[in-house]
């Protein structure tokens, strides 16, 4: 059985996490706060196809709405690679927190996994300022 390294990226955000999941889990959104998809993402059956930058062409499925604040979400990669991506928005008081668990997968360097940690978290803070009307 194997387990990998695991890191979970977070950010507070000051607004109702229902909120915050319904905006989120709408894949149509993503390029005002998912820097890797900035070109967008269009709808291709039950899948999302974009841009990737220097991985290439993606295709994305993401989890169904739920009433949980579930946003899982696999990325198929154009070479065959389909990586697991679990995040959740929880309830924080008024607010909400929105978690996103990196995994290392046995091929990363520990430099990729430390820039792919950097690179959510930068994600995660422009989902915050659109949310909170910073950005």
């Amino acid at each position: 059985m194997a387990v990998y390294q695991a890191r979970i990226i977070h950010v507070s955000i000051d607004r109702p996490w229902q909120e915050v999941y319904a905006y989120a889990s709408k894949p149509e959104n993503m390029q005002y706060w998912a820097s890797g998809l900035a070109e967008g993402l269009r709808r291709d059956g039950d899948e999302w196809i974009g841009d990737g930058g220097p991985i290439g062409r993606i295709r994305v499925r993401f989890s169904p709405n739920n009433p949980y604040g579930i946003l899982d979400h696999t990325v198929a990669m154009e070479d065959g690679t389909v990586v697991g991506n679990p995040m959740r928005v929880v309830p924080n008081v008024d607010g909400a927190e929105v978690m996103f668990t990196l995994l290392k997968r046995p091929e990363m360097t520990e430099e990729v996994f430390e820039a792919d940690a950097a690179h959510v978290q930068k994600d995660l803070m422009a989902l915050k300022a659109v949310l909170e009307g910073k950005a």
